[in-house]
């Protein structure tokens, strides 16, 4: 399946983001909240909308699977699914530091012992799914990718945007960023 268009692409938030991200924010918080953080860091447009759409691969995954429960240890590889997803409507600088946002996580429990003790309990528990911490060679591998110091920045918003209740701007707010960046 791929994108046609932002509003099919914001429609899946509409429909199924009030789905739990973790057991504290839904799935639209938690990347309003992403979107927001990338804002105040000053990233490019491109980056913003990866931290907004980083997560759209669960929201496939609902769509096709229901909900699954944050603790189920079930990996779709959301960051795959949603990346190959929006690739048809928007460019590689919004989607593969989408694509890589789960490598880095991996990435950062590899070279930083302090990073994983700081992750969410649903975070450390889905990185067993995904591989655990790289090898040194894969640690290589990754920081060779051209989106690599984009796709760590996204993962640190990532971890970051899980705080209950925060208020931040809403969807509509991102349409026209979104709508610029289209590539059809």
């Amino acid at each position: 399946m791929t994108a046609t268009s932002v509003m099919q692409v914001l429609g899946l938030y509409e429909r199924l983001g009030d789905e739990l991200y973790d057991e504290k924010v839904s799935q639209s918080s938690h990347a309003l909240q992403c979107a927001a953080l990338a804002r105040s860091e000053g990233a490019d447009d491109f980056l913003v909308a990866a931290a907004l759409l980083h997560d759209i691969g669960h929201l496939l995954d609902i769509e096709t699977h229901g909900p699954v429960p944050p603790k189920s240890g079930v990996n779709f590889s959301h960051e795959k699914s949603g990346a190959q997803y929006l690739s048809s409507i928007f460019p590689a600088a919004v989607t593969d530091p989408i694509a890589l946002h789960v490598l880095a996580k991996r990435y950062l429990c590899a070279i930083d012992a302090r990073y994983e003790s700081s992750l969410s309990k649903g975070s450390r528990q889905s990185l067993i799914g995904q591989g655990g911490a790289f090898d040194p060679k894969e640690c290589a591998e990754f920081s060779q990718q051209p989106e690599a110091i984009n796709a760590i920045s996204l993962r640190c918003w990532d971890d970051s945007g899980k705080v209950p209740g925060l208020t931040v701007p809403p969807l509509e707010d991102y349409r026209s960023l979104l709508d610029d960046l289209v590539v059809i």
